[in-house]
């Protein structure tokens, strides 16, 4: 495997304020990586910073050896970041197939693919975004971050707040993403055993540094490491 995406010593924030204190990562290509934390330790902020809505302080963000630390965020987007923030970003006003095409670029990810893949969405593409339900608007907004055609998926938070039923959903489609179609992925989640089984590899951030990296399977075997930095409900 060759690397995809690279964080080398890399500081950001908001404002004059430093969140991230000199985070190094990297993701190979077809590899899933779980970003994981307790809450305001940095893990949105570090996908912000890859998409380009952070103050940047220092170090660099290498995609395919190109920097893009100082690219605006479309640029990035171009170059083949897909992101899925919490917020969802859905057209709200437009229906779950115009959502779709309006953002569509050529590639292996087609409004047919996005079908296949979240059949609740075919069902609902007449339906206006505001018409969803929570767990159908996150499979509108990957869907939309898939038929960008990324080189590299974002996933913020992608089963918060939402019925065990669509959970299950959504688990099995990103499994899909990243384990039988290969897409690298940084996945930010809070219930640590559920997205350990589907990556490659596991991060633990605390207080804006790496606290700890290795394999999202000896993680997930790790009871301590999961209590300490994650909880004793992140360790059960």
């Amino acid at each position: 495997m060759t690397e995809l995406l690279k964080l080398d010593a890399f500081s950001a924030g908001y404002g004059k304020a430093t969140v991230l204190h000199e985070v190094s990562l990297s993701v190979e290509r077809g590899k899933a990586i779980a970003l994981l934390g307790r809450n305001g330790v940095g893990k949105t902020t570090t996908l912000n910073s890859i998409v380009g809505l952070t103050r940047y302080h220092s170090g660099s963000i290498r995609l395919e050896g190109v920097d893009i630390a100082r690219l605006p965020p479309e640029r990035r987007v171009e170059a083949g970041i897909g992101w899925v923030p919490q917020e969802r970003g859905v057209f709200r006003s437009l229906t779950v197939e115009e959502n779709i095409t309006a953002v569509a670029r050529p590639g292996r990810w087609t409004l047919q693919a996005v079908y296949e893949l979240f059949p609740r969405l075919k069902e609902r593409r007449g339906n206006l975004g505001n018409q969803l339900s929570g767990g159908e608007q996150q499979m509108l907004a990957i869907a939309r971050a898939l038929v960008l055609n990324p080189k590299i998926l974002l996933l913020d938070e992608p089963t918060e707040g939402l019925a065990p039923i669509i959970v299950e959903e959504l688990l099995a489609a990103i499994r899909r993403i990243v384990r039988e179609e290969g897409l690298a992925a940084i996945i930010v989640e809070q219930h640590a055993q559920q997205i350990l089984a589907i990556t490659d590899e596991a991060i633990i951030l605390d207080r804006g540094s790496i606290a700890y990296a290795g394999e999202s399977a000896s993680l997930a075997e790790d009871r301590d490491t999961l209590g300490r930095f994650l909880g004793v409900g992140a360790a059960a």
